[in-house]
């Protein structure tokens, strides 16, 4: 049953794929440099 649904699918998105994954890092990476972003524009603030 799931080999005859993969088959029936011309082609996967994975330009869909790619977007999704890259999205998703640059969030994780903006939560791990939360931190110094905001000591960063205090700094500046000051």
């Amino acid at each position: 049953m799931t080999d005859s649904k993969f088959i029936k699918r011309k082609r996967p998105n994975y330009i869909r794929l790619i977007i999704l994954l890259v999205i998703l890092i640059i969030i994780i990476l903006i939560f791990y440099n939360v931190d110094t972003l905001f000591s960063g524009l205090f700094e500046i603030k000051e």
